[in-house]
């Protein structure tokens, strides 16, 4: 370890013991565990000042990784300011892609392509993926581009060429003689004969190149005395062999990372990187960071308490040299709405005693999940921001059904109709909307009149002409209909009739789920007016209100899109069963993926400065009907010593205390106390069904359901022992039947808990 200099410099002034350890480790492996709000970016960016300073390295010879331009933004500024002018010269400090980008232009040749190969964007690469399956005489609505660009992105996150595709994977998708690896290998030929990339090939081409060239290798190891990587647990697997192949030789890699809030395995972050770390590079120093300069210690020490249920962690426990806060609240409700009434009753309370609304946040599981806080803070004139997404009406699934519903409401609204006429596809392309503006300007007539006249003439071709008085025909039927549905109703079967339904349970993008949940949100929360009209003003209220610019606003967001904020008081909402833990989630990721949920619950949890209140609601409203929810499992791991816990329902404070007697640590949260009646339903449930099981299902919530209804009727086709095929996970074998969900044991992607309507019974 280098000796501390005798006047101190700026960057290491104010830094605490493990800090100091971890800037002036400079010689071999070292792993930087940072817990949340721990200054685990101002040690990073200390270190490498350190490293500069002390003139063991040029900046050209320092390789500094991270995840997101901000956060390269972030660290060079803050070295600007520590060094000055030798921040300039850091030309490999930046994010992966960036870094491998400028690595590959000199070598591009290694791999057919010029220096100055085009880096093709996501709707560029969905085309020419397009082009691909049509070129294999694959049908584009069986085998969706989206679908294989995503099975592409994985298996380039993997660092897999187009050879080492498992072959069960390989044959999920294709037929006629063609499968996945073989469009994935005419996919990459048609980059090269483009001189094209897309993100996913910027690592993978350079891994190619050290694997082939072993002389490109050694010229990049020697170049780089020095690695840093920040955020480490979030690296996929192509991103780790780049990195410890590019370490392998002199070993001074500086890892930063928190196992504790590896959240993203949905994108493809490996959290058993971070975890092995001292295997991959024996004889590292682990320098833990847990003094934590963010949060009160009753939050630090339930957060702590959570997360000590994961096996699958290094360990550390995160401390504070403060002495003062109050517990984490845990206050259960009745129902949805009643949640959204007591968070926003509490932000007034707090901006009551001075608390700026900028403070404050509501962190969400879902995104549905914020369409109840919107409504209920517009009808109290509370100012809001959606952080990391849009606000629930501003979405675009959002405002397509409701330009069904207005075109509907309002044969007239041309905007309306506009929007929603070719959505989903039915053939009318720019020509046949370029005639149909056309006759709607010279009759001077809404563009429905002007449908209405130009079905009858041969102005269209005969398919767009069918296509179009087909659409005609079901506004009129939907309208006949509104008389004897209720608007609610009404909106899910134009919904489903329409076919927008089944155009986003088609789409295998991940995205394609959250659209469908907002969907089936939406109509719920349609029950709430008297009619259509009152529910569409509502939303023009709520638009109004979007477009307002208010100094403070309380922040919405997931609990995703936490990672890395604060907030001095944070409200956690929608802890139940099914919810959160998410229902989906575990059903596709088992025991893996509820660790994972627990890391999410503590990342939600340490966003909070001063206060953290945890609601859960005893009743749910999911797909218009009241469901039965029972606390999150994560509630009964907290320590008891350091929560609050109350109820607005009947049962009073001191039967909920008593609910979680022995919780924390292994203890039963359900003990004989909470037995009986009289007390509050959701623990009452929850006790009822003696606890929690390991993977324990609660309320089911499954996006890709249909809006109009859910039936738990099974099909009479699939039977136990039936060979099936499905779009996603392949081939299976069904091995037990729930309704109308089935658990398959898929030859290349394992067990599965799918719905019934998703596959195809092959014998």
């Amino acid at each position: 370890m280098a000796t501390l200099p005798t006047d101190l410099p700026p960057w290491l002034a104010g830094l605490n013991a493990p800090q100091r350890q971890a800037v002036l480790t400079t010689e071999g492996p070292v792993l930087i565990l940072a817990g949340a709000g721990t200054g685990k970016t101002r040690a990073l960016t200390a270190r490498l000042a350190h490293i500069l300073y002390s003139r063991l390295a040029w900046p050209s010879e320092i390789l500094a990784v991270t995840f997101t331009n901000k956060a390269a933004r972030e660290m060079r500024h803050r070295m600007e300011m520590l060094v000055g002018d030798m921040a300039e010269g850091l030309p490999f400090l930046g994010t992966f892609h960036a870094i491998a980008a400028k690595m590959l232009r000199r070598h591009a040749g290694l791999v057919g392509l010029d220096s100055n190969f085009t880096i093709l964007d996501t709707d560029d690469q969905l085309r020419l993926l397009k082009q691909v399956i049509a070129e294999a005489g694959l049908e584009e609505k069986r085998w969706p581009s989206k679908q294989l660009a995503g099975m592409i992105d994985r298996w380039k996150n993997r660092g897999e060429r187009p050879a080492d595709v498992p072959p069960g994977e390989a044959m999920s998708f294709g037929e006629q003689g063609r499968n996945g690896a073989q469009l994935y290998a005419r996919y990459q030929e048609r980059l090269v004969s483009l001189n094209a990339a897309d993100f996913g090939d910027l690592l993978l081409h350079m891994l190619t190149i050290f694997d082939t060239h072993p002389d490109v290798l050694g010229d990049w190891r020697r170049r780089f005395k020095y690695i840093l990587v920040d955020e480490y647990q979030d690296t996929n697997i192509a991103q780790y062999r780049w990195l410890t192949l590019l370490a392998a030789e002199r070993r001074n890699i500086a890892c930063v990372g928190d196992d504790d809030q590896s959240i993203y395995s949905w994108r493809g972050a490996e959290v058993a990187n971070i975890l092995k770390f001292e295997k991959d590079f024996p004889g590292a120093t682990v320098v833990k960071l847990e003094q934590n300069y963010r949060s009160t210690p009753p939050i630090l020490a339930a957060a702590n308490g959570l997360i000590a249920h994961n096996k699958g962690r290094i360990g550390k426990a995160l401390f504070t040299e403060t002495n003062s806060g109050d517990p984490v609240k845990i206050i259960g409700v009745w129902d949805g709405p009643e949640e959204a009434r007591l968070v926003g009753d509490k932000a007034e309370q707090l901006g009551r005693e001075g608390v700026s609304l900028n403070d404050m946040a509501i962190l969400v599981r879902a995104q549905f999940q914020t369409r109840a806080f919107e409504d209920r803070f517009v009808s109290i004139g509370l100012p809001y921001k959606i952080v990391g997404g849009f606000r629930f009406y501003e979405r675009a699934e959002i405002r397509d059904a409701l330009a069904y519903l207005r075109i509907v409401a309002s044969p007239n609204d041309g905007l309306a109709f506009e929007r929603i006429v070719n959505v989903p596809k039915r053939g009318l392309g720019d020509k046949a909307m370029g005639r149909l503006h056309a006759l709607a300007r010279s009759m001077d007539r809404p563009l429905s009149q002007a449908a209405a006249a130009i079905v009858e003439t041969d102005e269209l071709t005969p398919a767009a002409r069918r296509s179009l008085r087909g659409f005609l025909v079901d506004l009129a039927r939907w309208r006949e209909a509104a008389e004897g549905l209720s608007h609610a109703d009404l909106a899910r079967l134009v919904l489903e009739e329409s076919g927008y339904i089944a155009m986003w349970q088609a789409d295998k993008s991940t995205e394609a789920d959250g659209r469908i949940e907002n969907l089936i949100e939406l109509t719920r929360a349609m029950e709430d007016y008297p009619s259509l009209t009152a529910f569409l003003e509502h939303v023009s209220l709520v638009m109004d209100n979007d477009a307002s610019d208010a100094a403070e606003k309380l922040a919405v967001m997931t609990l995703h899109a936490a990672k890395g904020l604060e907030f001095d008081h944070v409200f956690l909402v929608g802890w139940e069963e099914g919810v959160f833990p998410s229902q989906r989630a575990l059903d596709e990721g088992g025991s893996k993926a509820l660790e994972e949920e627990r890391r999410l619950a503590y990342v939600g949890i340490t966003r909070a400065k001063k206060s953290a209140t945890i609601i859960h609601a005893a009743n749910r409203q999911i797909y218009g009907q009241w469901t039965a929810a029972i606390p999150s499992r994560f509630i009964s791991e907290l320590p008891l010593a350091h929560v609050d816990v109350s109820s607005t329902m009947s049962g009073g404070p001191s039967l909920w205390r008593a609910a979680l007697n022995g919780s924390g640590m292994g203890g039963d949260p359900f003990g004989d106390v909470s037995r009986g009646s009289g007390r509050g339903p959701g623990w009452s449930r929850a006790a009822a069904q003696g606890g929690f099981q390991p993977l324990a299902r609660g309320p089911v919530i499954d996006a890709r359901a249909s809006a109009v209804s859910v039936g738990l009727k099974g099909r009479s086709d699939v039977a136990v022992g039936a060979r099936v095929f499905h779009s996603k996970f392949g081939n299976g074998v069904v091995t037990a039947i729930d309704g109308n969900k089935l658990e398959i044991d898929f030859a290349a992607a394992g067990a599965k808990r799918v719905l019934d309507s998703f596959v195809e019974v092959v014998g």
